[in-house]
């Protein structure tokens, strides 16, 4: 069976450094920290006090405000991103057919803030179950691909994954599976995370797994410096549509790049911690090649993991001098979550979106707050550090890694006939 190509022809977004696909990309290019203090709730008793939050952002600009409130901000911010992505495509639904047009979403933790506010109020109450009848609907990860199927008017595939960091990478690897098999014509696909809130800051504070910078929160996020000390919390959503090559080229659509390939792995090592020699990062990556039919030399970028977390930047970049060789040498490097944060289950989406918009450009984007070396890593990597680079950029690569030792890469390339 021969498998249909697919290419990426809408993208949207909503992140800590801009509201719009322009605006992120803008803020990529130039650096843009989106970390500073939690404006949400009361941090004076947390370990960490800032994170990646969305600015400026008010759901009723976008939905009347009886709409929103039925809804978790996880899923606002989906909608929000995804009606972005199809005005971007141009897409006219009246005039395709909408059984073969899916849905596929990724969210790691979903309606977190809607669990939250519900059981505080329960637990004030004097024990009697007045539950919202929304508190369900809103809270289940797999209702954002519901809301978009229904807006839209969607038949086709429709469910949500859930792989913790890696969840929208492995939407985006099934739809577009889906696609090249010929199951579906076009997939909506992408991730939302919100989680600054309470029980989310708290919850990876006990883990020690946050920054603790609180007298610098602009440059807490420092992937690959000698002084990381973790993540920095982000929130948010990217959407990429994924179209069939003959079915986007009928309805001139505009095409930014091709997706090729898409891999998958387990670490089987911790819960949390990545394995220490990277094993599962090498062994994805290597999938991900393999399926694109690519070798080492044809990739000119990696956006990676880069949480900024000791042990999970070490790991990272030693799967990618072992499995890249002296190729390693050749290529750029950039974690976008120095600007972003760590958006979790959005990750994926939002820095797959970092990658195409490169690749589509010709320009790197940076791997900011960078001020001392770390003699771990190999001095001959080039990170990209604190300034974007321009370079052609052939095939770039995106690797998302999560708690539970899920792994998955997906590459892009530049589109041609």
């Amino acid at each position: 069976m021969e498998l249909k190509r697919v290419v990426v022809t809408g993208l949207g977004a909503l992140t800590p450094i801009g509201n719009t696909v322009p605006e992120f990309w803008d803020g990529l290019v130039n650096g843009v920290s989106g970390a500073a203090p939690i404006t949400g709730f009361d941090t004076e008793k947390f370990k960490t006090k800032f994170a990646c939050e969305v600015k400026n952002f008010n759901p009723e600009h976008f939905m009347d405000k009886k709409e929103a409130r039925k809804l978790d901000p996880f899923v606002q911010y989906a909608i929000v991103s995804t009606e972005e992505a199809v005005k971007d495509g141009g897409f006219d639904f009246s005039q395709l057919d909408t059984n073969r047009i899916g849905v596929i979403w990724g969210s790691g933790i979903g309606g977190i803030k809607t669990f939250l506010e519900e059981m505080r109020n329960f637990f004030a109450g004097d024990g009697t179950p007045r539950i919202n009848p929304f508190f369900i609907p809103k809270m289940i990860i797999d209702i954002v691909s519901g809301h978009i199927s229904i807006k839209y008017g969607l038949r086709g595939p429709n469910f949500a994954t859930v792989s913790a960091c890696a969840s929208s990478t492995n939407a985006m690897i099934d739809a577009f599976n889906y696609i090249r098999l010929g199951m579906s014509d076009v997939i909506i696909s992408g991730g939302s995370e919100a989680i600054i809130n309470e029980a989310g800051i708290g919850g990876f504070n006990a883990m020690h797994a946050l920054s603790t910078r609180n007298d610098d929160p602009a440059t807490a996020s420092r992937p690959f410096d000698k002084d990381r000390d973790g993540f920095v919390a982000g929130e948010g959503a990217g959407t990429i549509i994924l179209e069939e090559l003959e079915h986007a080229k009928k309805r001139g659509a505009k095409i930014y790049a091709e997706i090729v390939g898409g891999g998958m792995s387990a670490d089987a090592n911790h819960i949390t911690a990545p394995h220490p020699q990277g094993l599962g990062a090498k062994m994805v990556m290597t999938n991900a090649l393999n399926d694109a039919k690519l070798s080492t030399a044809d990739i000119d970028y990696i956006n990676v993991h880069g949480t900024s977390t000791p042990l999970g930047d070490i790991s990272e970049t030693q799967a990618i001098v072992d499995l890249f060789g002296e190729d390693a040498y050749k290529l750029n490097i950039s974690s976008t979550k120095s600007m972003t944060g760590h958006l979790l289950g959005a990750a994926g989406a939002v820095e797959a979106i970092a990658a195409i918009l490169a690749v589509q450009n010709d320009v790197v984007p940076p791997t900011i707050n960078h001020f001392t070396d770390d003699p771990q890593f190999d001095s001959k990597l080039n990170f990209t550090f604190n300034k974007a680079e321009k370079r052609p950029i052939r095939a770039a690569l995106s690797n998302t890694f999560g708690f539970g030792g899920h792994n998955a890469s997906v590459i892009f390339k530049k589109y041609e006939e």
